[in-house]
């Protein structure tokens, strides 16, 4: 019973990140996003300093479809964002240590204020190391979903949930 128990657990903290197991080729500039039988692939922009990530896209005035920012953290820990200075939608995906998307916050307001959290209510492992920033409705566009998993090469690979080769 403890071993059912386990796997049912596994399967849903990886989701479908567990299906995909072979390497793919990785680029720092590239977040490549696989599950459910999709791939997909976003241009980002590496944030991984403190002040790139305090800076994130404030003051642009616009990020085409298939872009974004990769926020990369040095360790997991709990995250939350805000809109302020932000003048474009973005819709928010948080990423867990092994690259599988955890929670989804689709079309933040400009300029508003109010906490994002990097985790949904109850989630029992709320820590992420990374945040995928995309414009306000390319997560539905692009089909990006909570228990996807991101292959990109600033994670750790031993325990990447799809490693990179």
């Amino acid at each position: 019973m403890k071993f059912e128990a386990a796997v049912v657990m596994l399967a849903l903290t990886t989701g479908s990140a567990a299906a995909n197991m072979s390497p793919v080729s990785c680029q720092i500039d590239k977040a490549l996003l696989l599950g459910d039988g999709k791939q997909v692939e976003v241009s980002v922009e590496i944030a991984d300093q403190p002040d790139e990530r305090a800076q994130g896209l404030m003051f642009r005035r616009d990020l085409p479809q298939g872009q974004g920012m990769l926020f990369i953290y040095e360790e997991p820990q709990e995250v939350s964002f805000w809109m302020r200075n932000t003048l474009i939608p973005l819709d928010l995906i948080f990423i867990d240590q092994t690259g599988v998307v955890r929670h989804v916050s689709p079309m933040a307001k400009p300029l508003d204020e109010t906490s994002i959290p990097g985790a949904a209510p109850n989630d029992p492992s709320p820590k992420r190391l990374m945040v995928l920033e995309v414009p306000g409705g390319d997560a539905a566009r692009l089909g990006i979903t909570p228990g996807m998993a991101l292959a990109h090469p600033a994670l750790p690979q031993a325990q990447a949930a799809q490693p990179c080769r």
